[in-house]
């Protein structure tokens, strides 16, 4: 618990939120909570109020959620963004890259809301049907988090298997490299069991899982209910490959139907993530969907309004789980709105780049 009292209330509403069920929308309270942190963001985080100031955006003028300014995602590679003090700093987590690149940071004072925020997600879009108290046998294409500390996706898989993963659950890449023996001999187990598998990973684990299928001449038939979750960018370092291509790919080797493939748009910033509809929803049209205490703008790159209703703008996020950091993102994906969800259409080029730029600039200037 934070020793900053107003921390503490602003932790325990949106902790509150992420235990209710049934998911409710609730416009009034995320209003109110959306601007009281944004206040707390405001006064707490020097160069976020910077970058606020700079644009007439303070808490005495800002009177909704939609006014609150979005850092660009690539502003986290320049500047430690904590409403904390520094000496209360419990973790790091860094987003891929190189070891010579500046890779963007979230630093954590506590994993406690950052947990609760991310589990319910995974509960409702990536395994709907768990019955209460059971659990799932789940293979995932990633670092188990003690051999990657700072992944804040091998931090979601260890928190997804603590909660629900059976006893033959388990991490398939260790030292880099994908298990290939140890992963198909569990997936193989689980065809004459019957069990069904939810398979999770980056997008390029599972090429990587499609290579070696494909250099063995082998198919695997999963069982009835399976499904994967997917993450991440579909160019690697030797191809580049489209979602369509991916999921097709998935469902000849793996025998998963590609109405069952979710995949998962988050990033390092956020606590929060969003998934495709598709489990969930299967009746309606494939879009991303996220939690109550999250909101999602479309903003033109050259305005930073709202673009208008249909149009294609800047994906911008607001996450009230981001309580020790900035909760308004800019990202340099592309997105349209889609019924009450949205859906992603790629990335703008260099708008990344020239809004850390900026950001940073502002950010930095006494």
């Amino acid at each position: 618990m934070s020793e900053d009292p107003a921390r503490a209330a602003l932790d325990a509403a949106v902790l509150a939120w992420t235990r209710e069920e049934p998911w409710r929308l609730d416009e009034v309270r995320f209003e109110r909570l959306a601007l009281e942190l944004f206040a707390f963001q405001f006064a707490r985080c020097e160069p976020y109020a910077r970058f606020c100031s700079a644009r007439g955006r303070t808490p005495e003028r800002v009177a909704s959620w939609r006014e609150i300014p979005a850092v660009p995602t690539g502003a986290f590679k320049e500047l430690a963004l904590r409403s904390f003090p520094a000496s209360r700093e419990a973790h790091v987590f860094r987003t891929s890259g190189t070891s010579t690149e500046r890779r963007g940071e979230l630093h954590l004072d506590t994993l406690v809301l950052y947990e609760a925020a991310l589990l319910p997600s995974v509960r409702r879009f990536v395994l709907p049907d768990l019955e209460s108290g059971a659990r799932a046998r789940l293979r995932i294409l990633a670092p188990a988090p003690e051999e990657a500390p700072d992944s804040s996706l091998s931090h979601l898989f260890g928190c997804v298997r603590r909660e629900f993963g059976d006893a033959a659950s388990g991490f398939d890449v260790r030292a880099g490299a994908l298990q290939i023996g140890t992963l198909l001999a569990a997936l193989e187990r689980a065809g004459p069991d019957g069990v069904p598998v939810a398979l999770c990973g980056t997008a390029f684990a599972f090429v990587h899982l499609l290579d070696a299928l494909a250099a063995r001449g082998a198919r695997l038939a999963l069982p009835a209910g399976s499904r994967a979750m997917e993450t991440g960018g579909f160019k690697g370092r030797s191809r580049e490959l489209s979602r369509e291509a991916l999921h097709g790919a998935i469902e000849e080797a793996l025998g998963i139907p590609a109405a069952r493939i979710v995949n998962q748009y988050g990033m390092t910033e956020l606590a929060s993530s969003f998934y495709d509809s598709v489990l969930w929803d299967p009746s309606g049209p494939r879009r991303k969907l996220g939690p109550p205490w999250t909101r999602v703008r479309l903003l033109d790159p050259e305005s930073g309004d709202d673009v208008a209703p249909g149009g294609v703008g800047m994906i911008a996020i607001l996450d009230l789980a981001n309580t020790g950091s900035v909760l308004a993102l800019q990202t340099a994906d592309l997105g349209r709105a889609l019924a009450e969800g949205f859906e992603v259409l790629g990335r703008v080029p260099g708008a990344e780049s020239r809004g850390c730029s900026i950001a940073a600039d502002e950010m930095l200037a006494p």
